[in-house]
C-alpha cells in the first residue's frame, strides 16, 4: 500500500499568535508562567506531551484554541506573560552593562549534547544538561554567545526493564515537526544545506535553529535525501557505539560546524570547546586562517591558541575520547595537506608523546595544544586535570600546568521549584532571581517560618510520591503484571518517610551498589517502623556496559525482595523530568562515586536549592561545598590502593552516617512535630549553596577568567592584518630554536643561614639570555616553606626586575618577605615574557637554576 503524505500545521487564532511564539522558544523551560498558559488549555494533554507546547498545539483540538481565544481572562494573562518575555527579550543584562560586544555572536559554543527540556531529547546526561543550563544563563546575562552541536533524529536511547530487570534499549525517531527547533532557510526560502568531505565521501548537511532566550543553538542533520544511508546515520543518535561513526559525528561536529557558521554569515571571536568531541574545529580554524588570510600554520596556530577556550569534563585518563590511527586515517588523508602537515605530525598533535607510534590519537590532548585557556569543572577536578596531563608541559611544576577551574553550576530558575521561587522572593528585597550571586534572594529562606517550609517539603514529598505511583504503575503495565500487583502500588511508599533519591549514570564508577552490599545492614536502614526511610533510584546504563546494566539487575531484584518491596523503587527511563521531579521532592540526595573519579556533579546543587541536603563522597563539586551545616560527608576525602576494600569500607561509612547522623536528625521533632535541626540546615543548603552553584556564576566566571580574556587577545592578534600573530609566531619559532641558549648563571643573596620572620631578602639572579638581549623573557625568583625532603609545600613567584644587561649575561633583581618561620627556600627560573602570549607557559620554553 502506498501512502501519500502532508502535513498539518496548527491553526492558531490570531489572537493566541504569542503561544505559537512562546512555544517556540525554549524561555518557556525555565518560566512557570508560561509553562501555566499552556498547561491551562489541557491539564491532562499537557501530561501526556511531557510539557511541549510546540506539541500541544499541534494535538489541541481547534475547537479549543477557538474557545481560548474568546476567554478575555486567558487572553489578557497570555499578553501580560508574552510581554514579560518581549520584555526580557529587549532588557539591558548584567554582560551589556558590563561588557561592550561588537556583535551578537562573539562567542561560540560547540558541544556534542544539550540537554535543555524534557521534550527535545537531544542529550544523555550530565555533559548535555550542563550545556543546557550553560546556554540558559548566557541568555539571562545577556552573552553575545551562540552554540553548535548535532541534530540526533533518534536522541538517546529510552529505557525500560524486563520482568528479570535487565535493561532494554529503544530508539524512537524524533518529529521535528513537534520540537521547537527551525530549519535554517536562505532568502529564497529553501534550506542551508552544506556538502562536507567525510572518509573520502560527500556528506551533506542541514542547520537548524533552536531559540534559548536571547541565545541561539545551531544543529546540523544529515538524515537527508541527498546522503546515502550509511551517511544519513551520522546524526542518528547520541555516542553511536560504532566508532567509525563516533568518529564521523566528532569530525562533523567540528569540521562541519565551522562550515556551518561560514554558511551562516557568521564570524565568532571566541570558541569555546566544552569537551573533546568537538576539537577537529581547531585544526578547521587553523585551515581557514590559512587559506582565508595567507597565514603560515604557525601564524594561523597563534590566533586559535589565543582565542579558544577548552573545559575537560573527565578525571580518568580512559575517559577520555580516543582513536587509533588507522580509524583517523580515511578521514584526515585528503585534509593534512591543507594544513601543511605529514601525517605523523598530524598524529603528534593528539598524542601525549609524539613521537610514540603506538599511542592512540587523543581528542583532550588536541584541544589542550590548540587552547591558550583550559579548565576543569571543579576545584578538586581542576587538581586532577593538572596531574594528569603535566607530561604535556615539561618542567613546569604540576601545580602550574595551565589547567585552570570554573566549578559548574546549575540553573535557578530550571530547577528551583517555582513556590519555593515565590517564597524566597516574598522575603527578599530583591525580585530578580537571574541577578549573580544575588545573595538577598537566597538569604530569603531565613524569613521563611519553620513550619511554612516544612508543609512545602511535605507537600513536594507527597508529589513525588504521586510521580512514582504513576510510573511504577505504567513500568509494571508494560510487564503485564497481574491486576494483584498493580493494586499494590497504591501502598508503595510513605508521605512521612525519609525519602533518599539516587539518579545518575550507571557507570561503575559511580557505585549504585554501595548501599545495597550488605543486604543486613540494608535492613537496617529500611525496615524500622519508627524511622520509615525509602529510597528511590533512577539511571541508565551505556548499552554496551554490561557491567552497569548488571548492577541495575541487581538493584531490581532487591527491590522485588517482601522486605524491600514497598521502599525501594527502579523508575525507568530517567531523563529531566524524572530529575526535576525527584531534585524538588527529595530529603535527601545520594552521590557515591569512587574518588577522585567524579569530575564536578550536578544533581546535588539542584537539590540543595530545592531544601534537601546532600550525603556524598568528596569528590567533584561537594569536596569545595561540604560543611556540616549543608550535609553529610562519607568519609573525609581517603585515597585508597585497593578499589574493592575501599568500596568495603565506604559502604560501611555510608550505612553509620545514615544510621547515627541522618534518620536520628530527621525523625528528631520539637513539640510542633518539627525536625529543627534538619530545616536549620535545609535552609543553610539553600542559602549558602544556592547562590554558589548557580550557572550564572558559573557562567560569569567564564567571561571573567577566559572570555573577555580571550577576546582581549583575539583582538591584538587579529589587528592590523594578524601582524601580531605572525610577529608572535616567528618570535615563538626563535624561541623554540633558541631556549637551550638561555641559562642561570648565578643566583646571590645574602650569606646567612638563620634570618628573622618578616625580614625582606635581596635576590639577584645572573642570567644568560642568549639571542633573547633581555626582552621577551620574564625571570622569577620562585619561593616557598620547605618540607623534611625539601620539596616546596606551597609556593609564590615575584617577578624580577632587570637591573641591567653585559653582552648575553644580564642582571634581574628582586626581594622576597618571609612571613613564615621554618625551612623556607627559593629558586629561579626563566620563561617566556612575551607581551602577546595568552599564558607563559608553554611545552619546552622555561629553564630552571641548577
Amino acid at each position: 500500500m502506498k501512502i501519500k503524505s502532508f502535513t498539518v500545521l496548527p491553526d492558531t487564532p490570531k489572537k493566541l499568535n504569542p503561544l505559537s511564539e512562546l512555544a517556540n522558544n525554549m524561555y518557556f523551560s525555565w518560566n512557570h508562567d508560561v509553562q501555566e498558559l499552556f498547561e491551562e488549555l489541557d491539564p491532562e494533554l499537557w501530561k501526556v506531551t511531557h510539557s511541549n507546547p510546540s506539541r500541544m498545539l499541534c494535538e489541541l483540538p481547534q475547537e479549543r484554541l477557538n474557545e481560548v481565544a474568546k476567554d478575555k481572562v486567558y487572553v489578557a494573562k497570555m499578553e501580560k506573560v508574552y510581554a514579560d518575555f518581549k520584555s526580557y527579550m529587549k532588557a539591558d543584562t548584567w554582560y551589556s552593562k558590563k561588557y561592550k560586544s561588537e556583535t551578537s555572536n562573539e562567542i561560540v559554543y560547540f558541544c556534542c549534547e544539550y540537554g535543555i527540556h524534557e521534550s527535545f531529547p537531544n542529550y544523555s546526561g550530565g555533559l548535555g544538561i550542563l550545556a543546557g543550563d550553560h546556554m540558559k544563563s548566557a541568555s539571562d546575562l545577556g552573552l553575545p554567545l551562540i552554540g553548535i552541536g548535532l541534530l540526533y533524529y533518534k536522541g538517546y536511547f529510552h529505557q525500560s526493564l524486563n520482568k528479570e530487570g535487565r535493561q532494554q534499549e529503544s530508539y524512537l525517531d524524533n518529529d521535528w515537526l513537534s520540537i521547537p527547533v527551525n530549519l535554517e532557510k536562505d532568502e529564497n526560502g529553501e534550506a542551508h544545506k552544506v556538502c562536507i568531505r567525510i572518509a573520502g565521501q560527500d556528506v551533506w548537511f542541514q542547520i537548524w535553529s533552536v531559540n534559548v532566550g536571547r541565545i541561539k543553538i545551531y544543529m546540523l542533520d544529515t538524515n537527508i535525501d541527498e546522503n546515502t544511508l550509511e551517511n544519513r546515520v551520522i546524526t542518528k543518535m547520541l555516542y553511536d557505539p560504532d566508532r567509525h561513526i563516533r568518529v564521523c559525528q566528532e569530525y562533523l561536529l567540528g569540521i562541519g560546524g565551522m562550515m556551518a557558521l561560514e554558511k551562516l554569515g557568521l564570524a565568532p571571536k571566541i570558541y569555546h570547546v566544552n569537551e573533546g568531541h568537538a576539537a577537529f574545529l581547531l585544526l578547521e580554524r587553523t585551515r581557514k586562517l590559512m587559506a582565508d588570510k595567507s597565514l603560515s600554520l604557525k601564524e594561523a596556530r597563534e590566533v586559535v591558541w589565543g582565542s579558544t577556550v577548552f573545559t575537560t569534563h573527565t578525571p580518568v585518563p580512559a575517559g577520555n575520547e580516543r582513536f587509533p590511527a588507522y580509524l583517523l586515517e580515511p578521514f584526515f588523508m585528503e585534509y593534512i595537506p591543507q594544513l601543511g602537515i605529514s601525517w605523523d605530525e598530524f598524529l603528534g598533535l593528539g598524542r601525549e608523546n609524539p613521537y610514540n607510534p603506538d599511542e592512540e590519537f587523543c581528542m583532550t590532548v588536541l584541544a589542550l595544544r590548540f587552547a591558550a585557556y583550559a579548565n576543569g569543572v571543579a576545584a578538586l577536578h581542576g587538581v586532577i586535570s593538572r596531574d594528569m596531563w603535566k607530561n604535556l608541559y615539561p618542567d613546569i611544576p604540576v601545580d602550574e600546568v595551565p589547567i585552570g577551574h570554573v566549578t559548574n553550576g546549575v540553573h535557578a530558575r530550571t530547577w528551583l521549584d517555582p513556590k519555593l521561587l515565590v517564597m524566597l522572593e516574598a522575603h527578599s528585597p530583591s525580585q530578580n532571581i537571574e541577578e549573580v550571586n544575588d545573595e538577598q534572594i537566597w538569604n530569603g529562606v531565613f524569613h521563611i517560618s519553620d513550619k511554612d517550609f516544612w508543609d512545602f517539603k511535605l507537600k513536594n514529598r507527597k508529589r513525588l510520591i504521586r510521580f512514582v505511583r504513576e510510573r511504577v504503575y505504567k513500568q509494571m503495565q508494560r510487564r503485564y503484571a497481574p491486576a494483584t500487583e498493580l493494586a499494590e502500588v497504591q501502598d508503595i511508599f510513605n508521605s512521612n518517610a525519609l525519602t533518599i533519591g539516587f539518579a545518575r549514570r550507571f557507570a561503575t564508577y559511580k557505585r549504585a551498589f554501595l548501599l545495597f552490599m550488605d543486604e543486613n545492614r540494608l535492613r537496617e536502614v529500611l525496615c524500622n517502623p519508627e524511622c520509615p526511610v525509602q529510597i528511590i533510584i533512577a539511571g541508565k546504563a551505556h548499552p554496551a556496559d554490561e557491567m552497569g546494566k548488571d548492577i541495575i539487575r541487581r538493584i531490581y531484584e532487591l527491590a522485588q525482595h517482601p522486605d524491600f518491596k514497598k521502599n525501594l523503587i527502579i523508575l525507568e527511563d530517567y531523563d529531566i523530568e524524572v530529575g526535576r521531579q525527584m531534585v524538588q521532592g527529595v530529603d535527601i540526595w545520594l552521590n557515591n562515586p569512587r574518588r577522585p573519579m567524579e569530575a564536578s556533579g550536578t544533581s546535588g546543587m539542584k537539590v540543595s536549592l530545592n531544601g534537601s541536603l546532600n550525603l556524598s563522597i568528596l569528590d567533584g563539586w561537594w569536596d569545595e561545598a561540604y560543611t556540616p551545616d549543608v550535609g553529610w560527608a562519607i568519609g573525609q576525602g581517603e585515597s585508597y590502593d585497593d578499589p574493592h576494600y575501599q568500596d568495603r569500607v565506604e559502604s560501611e561509612l555510608l550505612i553509620g552516617t545514615l544510621l547515627k547522623e541522618v534518620i536520628p536528625t530527621f525523625f528528631e521533632r520539637n513539640e510542633e512535630g518539627l525536625p529543627v535541626e534538619w530545616i536549620r540546615k535545609s535552609k543553610m543548603s539553600v542559602s549558602v549553596l544556592g547562590k554558589e552553584f548557580s550557572s550564572n556564576r558559573m557562567v560569569a566566571d567564564y567571561v571573567e577568567k577566559f572570555y573577555s580574556k580571550a577576546l582581549k587577545s583575539e583582538k591584538l592578534l587579529v589587528d592590523a592584518d594578524y601582524n601580531a600573530a605572525r610577529e608572535l609566531a616567528a618570535w615563538r619559532q626563535k624561541a623554540e630554536q633558541n631556549w637551550h641558549e638561555v641559562k642561570v648563571h648565578e643566583v646571590i643573596t645574602l650569606d646567612e643561614e638563620y634570618i628573622s620572620k618578616g625580614a625582606t631578602v635581596p635576590i639577584e639572579a645572573k642570567v644568560d639570555v642568549g639571542q633573547f638581549d633581555g626582552g621577551n623573557i620574564q625571570v622569577e625568583c620562585y619561593h616557598g616553606p620547605l618540607s623534611p625532603e625539601k620539596e616546596f609545600t606551597e609556593t609564590h613567584r615575584e617577578v624580577m626586575t632587570l637591573h641591567s644587561c653585559e653582552k648575553e649575561v644580564c642582571l634581574y633583581e628582586s626581594k622576597i618577605k618571609v612571613s613564615i618561620g621554618g625551612s623556607y627556600g627559593f629558586t629561579v627560573r626563566v620563561l617566556p615574557g612575551h607581551a602577546n602570549l595568552a599564558s607563559p607557559y608553554l611545552p619546552g620554553l622555561i629553564t630552571w637554576a641548577e
